[in-house]
Parts: structure tokens; sequence; C-alpha cells
């Protein structure tokens, strides 16, 4: 059975950083490519990173320059650091999974149940 789970967020000041993670189980990690995304109260979803099964990463110009994503293959788990954290960054993040790349699109297959970020000023 496929599983996704994120934890990491909580709430911080702006200006601050996070780490989350994206524990995966149920498949050959290594095989698949990932993504993080985000959605904040009536917002669509959107992406924020993207890293494929060879470790290829890709950001989305909004938040370039203040996030990291990168996978440890041992753990099998995906993380996604972020740095200075502002208020419009509050949203819940959730990774997601597929053998394909959708890069940014929310169409991957396997989705986390996210974990709430939230940013005060």
């Amino acid at each position: 059975q496929v599983q996704l789970v994120e934890s990491g967020g909580g709430s911080v000041q702006s200006g601050g950083s996070l780490r989350l993670s994206c524990a995966v189980s149920g498949y050959t990690y290594s095989r698949y490519c990932m993504g993080w995304f985000r959605q904040a109260p009536g917002k669509e979803r959107e992406g924020v990173a993207a890293i494929d099964a060879g470790g290829t990463t890709s950001y989305a110009e909004p938040v370039k320059g203040r996030i990291t994503i990168s996978r440890d293959y041992a753990k099998n788990t995906l993380y996604l650091q972020i740095t200075r954290l502002q208020p419009e960054a509050t949203a819940m993040y959730c990774c997601a999974a597929d053998r394909r790349m959708w890069w940014y699109l929310p169409i991957y297959s396997d989705w986390g149940q996210g974990t709430q970020v939230t940013i005060s000023s």
C-alpha cells in the first residue's frame, strides 16, 4: 500500500525557516518523481518544487531562492527546506509522487495528507 506522510510543519514567525519531510513507503521510492505543493485557504493548489528520480530539481518562480527540495534514497524520504518565510507562505503543504514527472501539475498519482505551515508577522 502506497503511503506518503508529511511532517515538520508548524507555526513560525516571519523570517524563520522550516524543513518539511515526506516519508514514503509502499513502492520503490527511487523510481518515482516527487513534488511539493501548497494550498492556502481560498486558493488553488500550487506546485512549489519538484524532483525527478535522478535528482534533477525545479522550483516555481514565486519561491525560487528560498526553498530547496531534496530526497534521501536510503531513508525513502523527501524534504523541503524553506527559508525567509513570509505570512503569504501560510498554507497546507503536501507531497506527491508518480512514475511520471508532472512538475507543477497537480495530477500526481499519490498524495500525502499534508502538514500545516503558519507564518505570523
